[in-house]
């Protein structure tokens, strides 16, 4: 987000840096195949088709630093940007790949050779095994939902498939050899291919590794309104790991780091109350609705502390607004039990959507809050009401905003968490209410 305090001045510096980072990664591997000799002109298309080619194997390439997790280069954005971002990008390389393909199978026929397997050189066929692995890997990718393909296990094949499709890609621009001569190209190039396994090595191996130094225990597990639980952990060695109030992590249980199982939950605790940390988890998915059935004991790994949507960073605020939808209050909790705790002492509103009342997640917590150290306001919207229900009906709406929100509330930074489309409304009101967009602040659930 933007904002106008140095901090973010700081942020804004950062973001153009990594932009620019991302830009050079891609472009100047291509710029530098133009330096010096180049190979014969094979006319217009064929060089666009291989230029399009070796742009495709540099996007992909850089795609393994952008779901690393590197705290640093996600920090000026929100690291659910990041993997949105990874997403579109890995789209566009995977069109520019069949671009590639279908370029020269059309117009260079002869030249792609058979299809047939047994009688295709390495060079061809290593492409071909590359383009299947991609046509896989971002087929499973855009249909695991409606396919119903189990997430966990759709995480470990598109690894496995991003790797293959990685390694078919590399040895077929280096036994094609175009534009890799004099040698020196082909050495940037190859440190390059080192570069982007090495991220892999990382990843999956050494930063799995590192975690096991670090294990947590499961000492709680509280049923909580709605389907949802709270899992209380402890560090096996202290002291537990330094978050900001509404960051998350990436939570294994019931297996190894190296098992490719984490999950992002955020901080429902507060760093303000060390020893512990917790997260508030609701049964949606293929993993967490198994989440009630862990036990006290259990051992757990837990990745972190990553995410921008936190308070620290906007200290200057005039006064805060959070929106949450159902579970969405995990990382509003987190928040507001840290305001409490340093009694802070500016104008707080909550709208709180949910169905029922019943499956309201803290409902006495945020009363007490309310009542106690903070100036806080609670809205509570229903979706479906019980028939003596006085208060706010339907989803968080403009007219709900205007009807609770102060005079000066532009003046407000607002944090919305919950599911995408509450989100999408929420962020059009307040655009309409006239509140700058570096002052809207929002956590996307789906990562995946």
């Amino acid at each position: 987000m933007l904002m106008t305090t140095a901090a973010s001045r700081h942020t804004r510096r950062d973001a153009i840096l990594w932009i620019a980072l991302y830009l050079a990664a891609i472009v100047g591997p291509m710029a530098l195949l133009l330096v010096g000799e180049r190979p014969r002109a094979g006319g217009f298309w064929w060089d666009f088709a291989l230029a399009i080619g070796y742009a495709a194997l540099a996007m992909i390439g850089v795609q393994f630093a952008l779901t690393a997790r590197f705290k640093h280069a996600t920090a000026p954005f929100g690291i659910d940007i990041v993997y949105y971002f990874h997403r579109y990008l890995a789209t566009i390389a995977f069109v520019f790949v069949l671009a590639h393909v279908a370029i020269l199978f059309v117009r260079y026929r002869p030249t792609v050779g058979s299809l047939d397997p047994r009688g295709m050189p390495f060079a061809l066929g290593s492409g071909w095994v590359a383009l299947i692995a991609f046509v896989a890997l971002v087929g499973s990718s855009l249909f695991r939902k409606p396919l119903r393909i189990e997430y966990d296990r759709w995480r470990r094949w598109h690894v496995a498939l991003a790797v293959i499709g990685l390694a078919a890609a590399v040895a077929h621009v280096f036994a094609i050899g175009s534009y890799l001569e004099p040698l020196w190209k082909a050495v940037v190039w190859g440190g390059l291919a080192a570069a982007w396994f090495g991220l892999v090595v990382w990843v999956r191996a050494i930063r799995p590794w590192r975690l096991t130094r670090d294990p947590y225990r499961v000492t709680e597990v509280r049923r909580e309104p709605g389907r949802s639980w709270t899992l209380r952990l402890e560090p096996e060695r202290p002291p537990e790991v330094a978050y900001r109030p509404g960051q998350f992590a990436w939570l294994t249980l019931r297996a190894s780091p190296w098992a490719m199982r984490e999950h992002p939950f955020s901080f429902s605790s507060t760093p303000t109350r060390p020893g512990a940390i917790e997260f508030t988890v609701k049964e949606l998915g293929d993993f967490t609705r198994t989440i009630g059935t862990v036990r006290p004991g259990e051992r757990a790994y837990v990745d972190a502390p990553y995410g921008h949507f936190e308070i620290d960073r906007f200290a200057d605020a005039d006064g805060l607004v959070f929106v949450a939808g159902g579970v969405g209050i995990a990382p509003i909790l987190s928040m507001l039990r840290a305001l409490a705790d340093r009694g802070d002492r500016r104008t707080i509103v909550l709208f709180y959507g949910n169905r029922r009342w019943d499956r309201i997640v803290a409902r006495d917590e945020l009363d007490a809050l309310a009542a106690g150290p903070l100036d806080l306001r609670v809205v509570h919207a229903l979706t479906e009401p019980p028939e003596d229900w006085t208060g706010e009906r339907g989803f968080v709406t403009l007219e709900m905003l205007k009807r609770h929100l102060p005079a000066d509330a532009t003046r407000f930074d607002y944090f919305v968490c919950g599911p995408t489309p509450m989100i999408r409304l929420v962020e059009r009101s307040l655009r309409r209410l006239g509140v700058p967009f570096a002052r809207m602040h929002s956590e996307i659930f789906d990562l995946a």
